[in-house]
């Protein structure tokens, strides 16, 4: 199969390779999917990097953990039916170490391929993956946020997109931060009320303004660390900050007792390890709301995979407004 990999860590295009491998096999309990489109994350990027300062799992990485596809095979344990069926899916990375999306084949266990409708296309599937699933357990793993004020942080991000539109739909006040005004834009037309602009606005002065002095419920946390001061002065007693990064600062300094006297429950999200019943959960709704077209999905800028170098580079500029996708197959007639 056609595939693109590393083998060490550093630039995009100093490490990312492209040829043919071997087609892997499903095992018990596991699918084979003929990829269409790879979606890449922030997270796929810092590993390629090197910016985790993980060791690599494998002496050969495949890489990216989301996209979307059919079926073509499965393994013992699996319904037989599932063959040939569409889907979207995140984790690609479990199964094998060095294993991923970025491939005409991916290889990852059966819970992980969720049916994708036949009117939504490929594209769309393989943006939801961790992005979606992130969201999802920042802004409900503490309970239903109907009635609330909820700050998402990056909200012209994958996350932050989608983090703002499951709050508006569940019936919360929205209010986000952005960085310039086309993402402020982005944040307005998925159902936030305000968008703060953090280069240039006092951002906790505009949401004390906003919620009359009262701030939020729940914090969608983007970059724990750089945000830190903004937390602790807007979030209000026995709120919740829900926070799945923390890029500029990696190891914050925590003003504990700033937080304490609030009762703040301080919660870390990793989207790509959530419980079995949360992810079911999760998927669930994300595919019900794309389904009924309720999700509006990030800008989908695509490019096939002889230039994965130009989209890992594109994201990790910080000016990419939407979703860095890779086209792996042309599935579109199945």
């Amino acid at each position: 199969m056609r595939a693109a990999w590393f083998e060490r860590v550093g630039p995009a295009r100093e490490v990312l390779q492209i040829g043919m491998l071997s087609t892997p096999q499903p095992g018990p309990g596991e699918v084979l999917v003929r990829v269409a489109v790879s979606g890449i994350n922030p997270h796929d990027t810092k590993k390629r990097s090197g910016w985790t300062g993980r060791p690599l799992a494998a002496a050969r990485i495949v890489p990216h953990a989301d996209g979307a596809g059919i079926i073509a095979a499965a393994g013992d344990g699996v319904a037989a039916s599932r063959v040939g069926e569409r889907v979207w899916f995140f984790r690609a990375d479990t199964v094998r170490p060095g294993s991923g999306s970025a491939a005409e084949y991916a290889l990852l266990p059966a819970a992980h391929a969720i049916p994708l409708s036949h009117d939504v296309e490929f594209a769309i599937g393989a943006a939801l993956g961790v992005p979606g699933l992130t969201a999802y357990e920042a802004v409900f793993a503490d309970g239903p946020v109907t009635g609330l004020v909820v700050l998402v942080h990056g909200g012209a991000g994958a996350v932050g997109g989608y983090a703002i539109q499951l709050a508006n739909w569940n019936g919360a006040r929205v209010i986000a931060t952005v960085s310039s005004s086309e993402k402020a834009a982005y944040a307005l037309a998925r159902g936030a009320e305000a968008a703060i602009d953090y280069r240039s606005e006092d951002v906790a002065g505009r949401v004390l303004e906003l919620t009359g002095g009262a701030g939020v419920d729940r914090i969608v946390e983007v970059d724990f660390g750089a945000n830190l001061a903004i937390d602790v002065a807007t979030i209000k007693p026995h709120g919740v900050i829900a926070s799945y990064s923390s890029t500029r600062v990696r190891q914050p300094v925590l003003p504990y007792y700033e937080l304490a006297v609030k009762g703040v429950v301080l919660r870390f999200v990793q989207g790509m390890i959530l419980p079995e019943a949360k992810r079911e959960a999760g998927a669930r709704l994300l595919g019900v709301l794309c389904a009924r077209r309720i999700l509006l999905h990030p800008p989908l800028h695509r490019f096939p995979l002889s230039r994965i170098a130009e989209a890992h580079e594109a994201l990790e500029s910080g000016a990419l407004i939407g979703k860095a996708l890779i086209d792996v197959a042309d599935l579109a007639s199945s």
